[in-house]
Parts: C-alpha cells; sequence; structure tokens
C-alpha cells in the first residue's frame, strides 16, 4: 500500500498531466501572393499575404536563392533584400513559423532581375500626380495614379500610409490594389515614384478614404478633411470639419505620432463649419510628424480617428 505522500505525489503528477496543454506539430499554412520587384540594381522588394496557424503565426522567412537572408515579426508582410548584384536573376520563398517551431512549406517562388548598374543618377523623379482612391468594401482599396517622370526611367511606385511605406508596384503600374485594412477605418494615401539610383520623388497628393463599416457596426464618426501647415518658427496649424454627431462637437482630441497630445477644448460654443487650431512645438526644423484628431461624441465617448496627415517642421 502506498504511503500518503507517494499517493499525493501520484495525484498531483495526474493533475499536472491532465492539464497540460498539447505539444504544437501542426505547421502553419505556406503564405500566399508572395510578389517580388526589383527596384533598383541592387534590392528587391519583396511582398507577401499573411498565413494562418491553429494558434498564431510569430514570424517569417524569406529565402534568396534557396538561402535564409530574412527573419521578421508576424506583423511584418514586405522586406527589401539589398545588397544584391546588378542585373542578376533570384529567386525568392517565403515561409511562416510558429511559437513551437513549426515551419510553413515553402510559397510559391517567385523571380525577378536586378536593374543594370546606373551611372551616376541624382535626379529624382516627378511626384505622381492625380492619387485617388476608393474603398473596395471593409478591408482593401484601390488605388490609380498618373505616372510620374524621370530623366531616366521609374522603376517602382512606393504606397505609403502616413508616413510608413506599405505596397510597392513596378514602376509600369498606375494603380494597385490594397488588401488588410480595417473596416470603418479612416486612411490617408500618397505614393511616391522611384528611380534605378532609388532617388524618391515627393509624395503625390493625398488620397483619403474610410472603408466600409463592419456588417451591424455604426456609421464613422472621425473628422474629415484634416489639413496641416507648419509656419516658421515652430508653429503648426490644422483646419478640419468636425463629424456629424446630432450636438455641438466641443472637444478633440490630437494624437502625434501616435501618442495623445492634447484635448482642443472650445471656451465658448465650438465655430461653425470648420475648425481651425494652432500650436507650437520644440523639436528643430525637418522634424516630421504624423496628425491625427478624433472627437468627443455626445455619450461622452471618442469617436474615430481621421484620416492622418504628415506635416514637417520649419
Amino acid at each position: 500500500m502506498l504511503a500518503p505522500a507517494a499517493l499525493l505525489a501520484l495525484a498531483l503528477t495526474a493533475c499536472s498531466a491532465a492539464g497540460a496543454e498539447p505539444e504544437d506539430t501542426r505547421a502553419p499554412t505556406a503564405p500566399t501572393g508572395v510578389t517580388a520587384t526589383s527596384g533598383s540594381s541592387t534590392t528587391v522588394h519583396v511582398m507577401w499575404n499573411a498565413a494562418t496557424d491553429d494558434r498564431a503565426v510569430t514570424g517569417y522567412e524569406v529565402h534568396l536563392d534557396g538561402r535564409k537572408v530574412k527573419d521578421l515579426p508576424a506583423t511584418t508582410l514586405m522586406t527589401d533584400v539589398v545588397g544584391l548584384a546588378p542585373a542578376t536573376p533570384h529567386r525568392f520563398t517565403v515561409r511562416a513559423r510558429d511559437a513551437a517551431g513549426n515551419a510553413s512549406p515553402p510559397s510559391a517562388t517567385v523571380a525577378a532581375t536586378t536593374l543594370p548598374a546606373a551611372t551616376e543618377d541624382r535626379t529624382p523623379p516627378t511626384a505622381p500626380t492625380g492619387l485617388r482612391a476608393a474603398p473596395d468594401g471593409s478591408r482593401a482599396a484601390t488605388l490609380r495614379w498618373t505616372p510620374a517622370r524621370d530623366d531616366t526611367r521609374i522603376t517602382a511606385y512606393d504606397v505609403y500610409q502616413a508616413d510608413t511605406r506599405v505596397h510597392t508596384v513596378p514602376g509600369t503600374a498606375t494603380g494597385t490594389r490594397l488588401t488588410g485594412l480595417r473596416p470603418g477605418t479612416a486612411y490617408a494615401f500618397t505614393v511616391r515614384a522611384r528611380d534605378a539610383a532609388e532617388n524618391s520623388s515627393p509624395d503625390s497628393n493625398t488620397a483619403d478614404l474610410t472603408t466600409a463599416p463592419a456588417p451591424g457596426a455604426p456609421p464613422n464618426t472621425a473628422p474629415t478633411d484634416l489639413a496641416a501647415t507648419a509656419a516658421k518658427g515652430g508653429e503648426i496649424t490644422l483646419t478640419w470639419t468636425p463629424p456629424k454627431t446630432g450636438a455641438p462637437v466641443t472637444h478633440h482630441e490630437l494624437h502625434l505620432n501616435g501618442r495623445f497630445a492634447t484635448t482642443i477644448v472650445w471656451g465658448t460654443a465650438p465655430p461653425p463649419g470648420r475648425a481651425t487650431y494652432t500650436f507650437p512645438v520644440t523639436d528643430p526644423p525637418g522634424t516630421r510628424y504624423t496628425l491625427t484628431l478624433r472627437a468627443r461624441l455626445p455619450d461622452g465617448t471618442w469617436g474615430d480617428f481621421s484620416a492622418p496627415r504628415t506635416v514637417t517642421v520649419r
């Protein structure tokens, strides 16, 4: 007969085994939609769609000609592979992995050839013009633009959301479709052209859009037509149209680079039509800010964020 201590140890062991999480042996799915675009004589831009896993994808591996060259977090779905030889063909695949170390099968292989080495070129392309954006349901958008011009040739167009590059297409493209957006969300996009020497153009005009809300969700309550201008001496002026909420909007929250900065409160009745707010900044000229606003709704909650705007301190 077992002693009481041995019985207790046996019981604890059984409970521990019963409550243990089963081992994760299932690999993620292979990433899909992999593309590779040569943007210069030494760089290829690789993008892909997110993989899925029964628990969670924790990262991605990018392989160049069968050799792993990048380890990236699960939140990253694009990267530049640099330091390549000019005018050289390459093959790329992407694999997903999970926390248990399970790796997916390789994605479909995509090929790209780096551009020939360019002569000294320091002249950037002109900015793309006529950018327009249209929502495509609740999680996608379609962008169109008029091509830029360059003294040699355009090799790529980079799409930016606020100040972050989110997509790249070949220099022959005049539009693209973006996926992975959030329902009922305001976005602001710009496009820059790039040549073989990696010279980037100025930003195109900004194109705003709001994706369709999820089924049953309330309408978007973001301020609209936000504009930001910088004056010499470190002042930034914002103008915008408050949302229609059925009551005067007396409070707005200002966020800089994704962080709360201040609450804008009207001392009296809020102004009719467009609102204006000017504030000082102490950062040196050349500092870039990304700004967003949201309004306090009649029920006391905060509404949706505006499409972002980027401004440079003067």
